[in-house]
């Protein structure tokens, strides 16, 4: 070597050494920084899309199979089915293969839905034969429409992140970090779709939308794989030593019981733990979303909230930086007992205003359950190589949610007590020892004693060595007081407001049944501050809840809950004009006043003196006495607008709402109402789509008043379908009481897009007729004498329309965000 170039070199390496670290690490470094934002961007994009797909594939589906609940039970179910079968792929090929054999095989799968994109799907020629179970129609398309896709997509995040786990990486020994990308993806999609694609993006766009996005999903995880192959193995393995070992000085450190439960492996419990850890959320998120669009205010797309709320708890617990911060996870469980009490007072004093505050609280007290849970889930994660199977409980956990809401609840209970029940089993599943750890820090445990209450299933801290001679008695003793204890509360507040019902003035029981409640209340903070016994708190919550339900005044005559909601009938028996009401939630849906009248008096938004009274007074005998046909049977108050011998057509997707409204003790309206009354069950639009055209002079659609508008059957596509099934003088009635939407400008635009005239009333005019609310109905003809003297009423006037003539709802476009109204 010359001297030039020796000096070249060492001015070289001098430089090197001045910057504080050699080429070499820098290229490495990049290298590193390359990689994690490749894994980080495919997990991140193959998220969005998961989300993205499933909403579209209903709006694609809706025309053809209609909203019965079998049409979205089996959507869910395939779905979440889908998840499942994917996670167990993951698991067995990497298991079986390794990660860079697994690879190839992936991209292969990766390839295969490219035969059925674009999305797209054929639901016309998929619809169900009028008499076949549409369920297994429904299965057909959507395992041959979005199967493949869907299968490959949900595969992509643990698949990146042991995939991770198998290079030279940094972070290859913990890379639960990236479902941090994973859960931020979702966010985005459930927030994209509403906010952003539906709004802009015909559904035939939103197709090829999502197809291009898989086409680049697809180079991604080729991307990913050719960096996994390019990459050394890692030089260390992490199975037999536990991920606080290996976290970096400064890094939090993780439950006593971790290093334990590593060391011995994956034991039943272990993984029964993670499914209940994972189960409790998701039930919860779907719990509190019925409540409180139920029970509180049925807010359109509120459900949004809850979900990102759900996923967002996931990026906390894992984000990469500082993996779970103990600071935040020890304030969450500090507060996770309050949380519950607060949840639980609203619900037992059955507190309504404001309404905001109480939303505001079963939110709070949600997002509090899910960071403890999904931070114990964190915190008790495997080395690298467990992560699929770590993954695959955790998605049978939140699958068992699910399943137990959606399709367990509605047939087993007649209210939501899936709500109530995850809380109990949030206060069952409370960190006790990491609350007692905080509470008395100056009394540090023996390692010992945490090993064994983990295994033996109670998180109590015990205060004993490892006597068990000593401690045994004690530990019977604070067992059977676990149970004694709240069996005596739940006791004593069924006495005392079974007693305060009989004693007290009617003034003041509400009052002191509230002081009970919260008495009872802050015994179990009491069990969970003091004594840190989770079982205790949580069943002294259970027994709360209990004796305060059994006991609570109610004057419901009837309740019952189908995969639609919870339906209540209210009223007060044994006084001069008895009313009955129905209601979903705090929503009216129709009454009858019990005066001796016969037939009924129609009331509430169907009243003699409000629009759709108006309206069949104005109309020519013709059509007034023509077939008509209501969509939406409610309490069947419609029906006392038929004539003698006229007939009159019910069209009602709920068999529980017919159930109940043919009930004489609750409603007459079918009974004792003139005419030849008929109900059709099924989903409406598929229903009208098989009965004889042209035979209604009047089709009245009565579903647009609760948060979940139908869509489907305000489209252009349906308004045609009711104009085939009208008479060429037959009147379209639309009833839009809504306290959120405003859709008038949608009808009006359906009907200057089809030539009809529109008219509208909002009639505000209740006092003085007794049962008669506040309502708002649209009315759509071919020509103005169709609607006999309603256009020279001053009371109606022209439909408001927005200046965008192509602005039409159709099966392809809607746009709820822009029928909000935001006050």
């Amino acid at each position: 070597m010359s001297s030039s170039q020796e000096e070249e070199r060492n001015m070289s390496t001098t430089t090197n050494k001045e910057e504080g670290y050699p080429q070499k690490k820098t290229s490495a470094f990049s290298g590193a920084i390359l990689m994690m934002a490749l894994f980080s961007l495919t997990i991140f994009l193959s998220a969005g899309l998961l989300f993205l797909i499933e909403p579209m594939f209903a709006k694609f589906v809706l025309p053809s199979f209609g909203g019965t609940p079998a049409v979205w039970t089996g959507s869910m179910m395939f779905f979440q089915a889908a998840l499942l079968s994917s996670y167990l792929y993951v698991h067995a090929t990497a298991a079986k293969l390794g990660a860079r054999k697994q690879a190839v095989v992936h991209l292969v799968v990766m390839l295969l839905p490219l035969l059925v994109l674009p999305v797209a799907v054929p639901a016309q020629e998929w619809a169900p034969p009028a008499q076949s179970n549409p369920i297994l129609w429904l299965l057909g398309l959507l395992l041959v429409s979005v199967g493949l896709p869907f299968f490959a997509v949900a595969a992509t995040n643990p698949l990146i992140q042991r995939w991770l786990s198998e290079t030279d990486h940094p972070a290859s020994k913990d890379p639960y970090f990236l479902y941090v990308a994973s859960n931020l993806g979702s966010v985005i999609g459930l927030l994209g779709y509403p906010l952003l694609v539906e709004p802009s993006l015909r559904l035939v766009s939103q197709g090829v939308m999502w197809s291009i996005g898989y086409v680049v999903l697809v180079v991604l995880v080729f991307a990913s794989a050719v960096v996994l192959w390019r990459s050394p193995a890692p030089t260390t393995t992490t199975d037999s030593s536990s991920i606080e070992e290996e976290a970096p000085a400064g890094a939090p450190t993780r439950s006593p019981t971790a290093p334990t439960l590593l060391r011995e492996g994956l034991t039943l419990t272990r993984r029964l733990r993670w499914i209940a850890l994972a189960f409790v959320p998701s039930s919860l998120m779907l719990g509190v979303t019925a409540f409180i669009t139920t029970d509180i205010t049925p807010v359109p797309l509120l459900w949004v909230i809850p979900l990102s709320l759900y996923l967002f708890s996931f990026v906390i617990v894992f984000a990469p930086a500082v993996r779970m911060p103990a600071l935040i996870h020890r304030g969450m469980v500090a507060s996770l007992p309050i949380a519950i009490a607060l949840v639980v007072v609203t619900m037992l004093t059955e507190m309504r205003n404001p309404y905001w505050l109480l939303i505001l609280i079963h939110l709070l007290g949600f997002f509090v359950v899910a960071m403890v849970m999904h931070g114990e889930l964190a915190r008790d994660r495997p080395p690298a190589r467990h992560l699929t199977e770590f993954y695959l409980w955790v998605a049978v956990g939140g699958m068992l949610g699910g399943v137990f809401n959606a399709l367990i609840a509605p047939v087993v209970f007649n209210s939501v007590v899936e709500y109530p029940l995850a809380i109990i089993l949030a206060g069952l599943l409370m960190p006790g020892a990491m609350l007692a750890t905080l509470l008395r820090p100056q009394q540090q445990q023996p390692q010992h004693s945490h090993q064994q209450e983990q295994q033996q299933g109670d998180q109590q801290p015990t205060t004993a060595a490892t006597d068990s001679s000593s401690s045994r008695p004690r530990l019977l003793d604070a067992r059977f007081l676990d149970i004694a204890l709240p069996l005596a509360l739940g006791i004593v507040v069924a006495a005392l407001s079974w007693g305060v019902d009989v004693i007290l003035d009617p003034r003041w029981t509400s009052v002191a049944f509230g002081l009970l409640i919260g008495i009872g209340v802050g015994l179990c903070l009491w069990f969970a501050y003091s004594s840190s016994r989770p079982i205790r708190f949580g069943l002294g919550i259970a027994a709360l809840i209990i004796a305060g339900t059994l006991t609570a005044g109610t004057t419901s005559l009837w309740q019952d809950r189908s995969f639609f909601g919870v339906y209540k009938v209210i009223g007060d028996e044994g006084t001069q004009n008895t009313e009955h009401t129905l209601t979903h939630g705090d929503t009216n849906h129709g009454a009858q006043i019990f005066d001796g009248s016969n037939p009924p008096t129609p009331t509430t938004y169907y009243h003699r003196t409000g629009p759709i009274g108006q309206l069949f007074d104005a109309l020519p005998n013709d059509t007034a006495r023509a077939p008509f046909a209501t969509i939406g049977l409610g309490t069947g108050t419609m029906a006392c607008y038929a004539q003698p011998g006229q007939q009159m057509t019910f069209y009602e997707i709920d068999p529980l709402v017919e159930k109940m409204a043919r009930d004489p003790n609750l409603f007459t309206y079918l009974r004792d109402c003139p005419g030849d009354i008929n109900v059709v069950l099924g989903d409406a639009r598929l229903s009208l789509d098989r009965a004889a055209d042209r035979q209604y002079g009047v089709i009245v659609a009565d579903a647009f008043s609760s948060d979940a508008v139908p869509v489907h059957l305000m489209t252009r596509e349906a308004l045609d379908l009711y104009l085939a099934k009208l008479r060429s003088d037959g009147v379209m009635a639309y009833h839009i009481s809504n306290r959120n939407l405003n859709l008038e400008p949608v009808l009006g635009n359906l009907a200057r897009d089809r030539g009809l005239v529109c008219y509208t009333q909002f009639d505000g005019q209740v006092e003085g007729d007794p049962g008669k609310l506040v309502s708002h109905w649209v009315m759509m003809a071919n020509k103005k004498e169709d609607l006999g003297s309603v256009p020279n009423d001053q009371r109606w006037r022209s439909c408001v329309v927005t200046s965008d003539p192509s602005d039409v709802w159709t099966d392809d476009f809607s746009n709820i965000l822009s029928t909000f109204k935001w006050h």
